[in-house]
């Protein structure tokens, strides 16, 4: 084989998996698989999909490597290939973030317009956990958290958070966090926080970054014991 020819033959495999990415739902699939494990129909509805159609897209994913199936039972349970699949999605984002106005136009219109504040860093975030002077609060589903989350964050999901606003101690700052860096749960979480007079900040990226930087991560659906109920704060209290 000649030395070009090679290179052809080995390009093309590498277009295989550019092709298995070029589609909305089977990139924020692998958004979805980066937070754990998850069974097809668990996949399709958080995803908004019919089982079938996620179940295709699964399939493309799998035959270019970046996803792997096991089956039990009934259910047959996807888990990215390599943690590099995800670093591939981030890459993309950043590529895409950077260079496309439309990217940064959406960006700017439904998230930045929600939290103009710089985001707190993973580095910082460590160094205040270590003090214990702030709350992190992890606003997933119970079933990703329970598939490993940050050491001592709360898990308070979205929909229960005005619920179980007792969780949170009033006198810390708030530092919410969910699936990645365009996931809109960490936003809603913090306006509503912060509408309701706690101090509240997002951490940078999500759970998929915390852990592709080899930061702590725990496993489990065990939750940090809940702070003294102190009820909402006042109206118009500092934040």
């Amino acid at each position: 084989m000649s030395r070009q020819g090679f290179k052809q033959q080995l390009f093309e495999q590498f277009a295989r998996v550019g092709k298995a990415l070029a589609n909305g739902h089977r990139l924020e699939l692998l958004e979805h698989l980066a937070q754990g494990e998850r069974t097809v129909e668990a996949l399709a509805e958080v995803a908004g999909l019919s089982v079938a159609n996620a179940s295709q897209h699964l399939q493309h994913l799998r035959r270019a490597g970046l996803v792997a199936a096991r089956k039990n039972g009934l259910h047959v349970h996807y888990r990215l290939a390599d943690p590099a699949a995800y670093d591939l999605l981030g890459a993309m984002q950043r590529l895409a973030e950077r260079q496309s106005g439309e990217v940064d136009r959406i960006v700017r219109t439904y998230l930045t317009a929600k939290d103009a504040l710089e985001p707190v860093s993973r580095t910082d975030l460590l160094e205040r956990t270590a003090r214990g002077d702030v709350t992190v609060l992890d606003v997933r589903p119970p079933e990703e958290y329970a598939a490993g989350h940050l050491p001592d964050a709360l898990n308070v999901p979205l929909r229960s958070l005005e619920a179980e606003l007792g969780r949170l101690p009033r006198r810390q700052e708030v530092v919410a966090y969910c699936r990645g860096p365009y996931c809109v749960l960490a936003f809603e979480a913090v306006a509503r926080l912060r509408a309701l007079g706690y101090r509240a900040r997002r951490l940078q990226g999500g759970f998929p970054e915390w852990k592709s930087a080899d930061l702590p991560v725990e496993e489990g659906a065990t939750a940090p014991k809940a702070a003294p109920r102190a009820g909402r704060p006042r109206a118009g209290a500092r934040s």
